[in-house]
């Protein structure tokens, strides 16, 4: 007998655990009802009668309008179900209790104590490319200073993109505000700034944005005037290796800085691995820790939760700002605001922006949010920050690095390979991802729906720490580490 979650009593759906066939006979609790079609495993199902018009109901929340009349055990997705998102909303400030204020915690992790107080969770050197023109020059002088440097440092990594030039106005600082804040970053003990030459984003303008405290651990190498830029590159990777040299410290769990981001997801997402992720972030915004949360798009249908969780009526102005920015962004290129679910998440249950939100935002956990900042920001308070950044994951997930995350918790029911500058964690929301990809899940949350979320909450508290510490995620494992940088101007 096939099972089906209900998330919250008032919903008026459930979400089928396993795939099941027409005339199934679906326990939800205590209840059971017979299927009228066959339904996916996170596809949803009418627990009641639902008329043309009525606000579908999951999370306690409406995640859209029925399009015709919907029958107990019928499927519920795409055919009969529509969004109910618009363009731009005004809001009231309406705050609720959040989680806990920070307290102690005995949680530690062996991290790289910096000077300026940061902790990182590797110590690497990191080779930066101000142009796309130079991308397979910065590639070259990493593979073979790796070889060179040996494991006198966790690493030597080249973070490429193809912008830099033929670019301007916020644009180009776009892209010139993501490297600064990259090349700040406490994973990296020393960074070396790979520039062509005539290119718009000019060596001397990026130092220029990067404070100068961190410039003794940075190096620069123009390739237009080298003799050879490869043999000189190495070099200075040799000298940056030199002064990196660092060992681990036993530091509490306040100095980990976590980002969390979710792609590829499936209508387990929002049942299994986000709420553990968000009890995560509870964990570590408790302890007094830094998380930030992004992926503007994604909240919209949710975003009021979010905004009722503002510590201050300020932030809350912040964060209205920030969303409504994005929808006229979404709206002034002639694109609704609502068609964000791809046709992964679609075909994994996923139906509208509402929904993928309400399960989306629950990677945040319940605490205050405590600051909002603009894409290419760093982080700059502990608790819970917004970030503004698209949700394309590359884009993403390379802000939450350059604002400061040392680690990455990335749900996925789908599965996707990508790395990041920073530790990957992926956490599968079903077992079945989990089992069919070792090579790319470092954990399942599947595992939440036989052992429930306090044992599973331990195992992934207790990996987390060890990644932190030094042990390697799966796309750490296979050399996956990328950067996207989010182009929002014209080219010339």
């Amino acid at each position: 007998m096939a099972k089906a979650l209900r998330v919250d009593p008032r919903d008026g759906v459930a979400t089928l655990l396993h795939d099941a066939l027409a005339g199934e006979v679906v326990t939800v609790g205590e209840n059971a009802l017979v299927l009228s079609a066959d339904i996916g495993r996170g596809h949803k199902v009418a627990l009641a009668p639902i008329a043309a018009g009525e606000p579908v109901v999951k999370y306690g929340f409406s995640i859209g309008t029925a399009t015709q009349p919907i029958a107990p055990g019928g499927h519920v997705h795409s055919h009969n179900l529509k969004t109910g998102l618009e363009g731009t909303l005004a809001y009231r400030f309406d705050p609720v209790d959040t989680a806990a204020a920070p307290g102690a915690s005995d949680a530690t992790f062996e991290g790289y104590v910096r000077a300026d107080g940061s902790v990182g969770t590797r110590n690497e050197i990191w080779i930066l490319s101000t142009v796309g023109c130079v991308a397979r020059t910065a590639e070259r002088i990493a593979a073979k200073a790796a070889a060179l440097v040996g494991d006198s440092v966790d690493g030597v990594h080249a973070f490429t993109h193809p912008h830099g030039c033929s670019q301007l106005g916020q644009d180009l600082e776009g892209t010139r505000t993501i490297m600064a804040s990259l090349a700040c970053h406490p994973n990296a003990g020393g960074v070396l700034i790979v520039g062509l030459g005539c290119e718009e984003n000019q060596i001397k303008a990026l130092l220029a944005t990067i404070p100068e405290s961190r410039h003794g651990m940075i190096r620069t190498l123009t390739t237009q005037v080298s003799g050879d830029e490869i043999a000189e590159g190495c070099a200075l990777v040799a000298e940056l290796t030199a002064l990196a040299k660092a060992s681990r410290q036993t530091v509490g769990v306040d100095k980990l800085v976590l980002g969390v981001k979710c792609g590829g997801s499936d209508g387990l997402s929002g049942l299994t691995a986000n709420p553990l992720v968000g009890r995560m972030s509870d964990r570590v915004t408790a302890a007094g820790g830094r998380v930030l949360v992004t992926e503007i798009p994604e909240i919209f249908g949710a975003e009021q939760m979010l905004m009722n969780r503002a510590a201050s009526e300020p932030v809350f102005d912040r964060i209205v700002s920030v969303v409504n920015d994005f929808k006229r962004y979404f709206l002034d290129h002639g694109e609704t605001v609502s068609e964000n679910p791809s046709p992964g998440n679609v075909v994994g249950g996923i139906t509208t922006l509402e929904e993928k939100s309400l399960g989306a935002v629950q990677k945040a956990g319940r605490a205050a949010v405590a600051d909002v900042i603009d894409y290419g920001a760093r982080v700059r308070i502990d608790g819970l920050t917004l970030l503004e950044a698209p949700g394309n994951d590359a884009v993403s997930s390379t802000a939450l690095a350059a604002a400061g995350a040392t680690a990455i918790l990335f749900t996925t029911g789908r599965g996707t390979p990508l790395g990041f500058p920073v530790p990957t964690i992926k956490i599968a929301s079903n077992t079945d991802l989990a089992t069919r990809k070792p090579g790319w899940i470092d954990f399942d949350a599947g595992a939440v729906l036989e052992d429930g979320f306090p044992a599973t909450e331990e195992a992934l508290f207790t990996r987390i720490m060890q990644i932190a510490s030094g042990a390697e995620t799966a796309a750490e494992r296979n050399g996956e580490r990328e950067i996207a940088i989010w182009k929002r101007g014209v080219t010339l």
